[in-house]
């Protein structure tokens, strides 16, 4: 799948990742077809956030269909559009 990292500050690329897999059960896998950033992501971008890696992979807010749910996932239902907000920001 194609993502968003970033290699050090002011450098983001797009980049083929490996498709996401579940790590706890209540996870859930979305199909991102919209996307969107807000001021944390700047200081991402400017190299502020120390304990980025190389190839870490940006973005927290996005709107998609969910793809797969783990077992403990109650409230979301596969093929359905949700919107995943900021939940860093205030």
């Amino acid at each position: 799948m194609l993502a968003l990292t970033c290699h050090g500050s002011h450098d983001v690329r797009v980049d083929t990742v490996p498709d996401p897999i579940f790590q706890e059960p209540d996870d859930v896998i979305l199909k991102v077809a919209a996307t969107a950033i807000c001021g944390s992501d700047l200081h991402l971008y400017r190299g502020k956030l120390p304990g980025l890696e190389d190839g870490d992979i940006l973005g927290h807010e996005f709107m998609g269909i969910v793809a797969d749910a783990g077992p403990e996932v109650i409230r979301f239902r596969k093929n359905t559009r949700k919107t995943l907000a900021c939940w860093i920001c205030p």
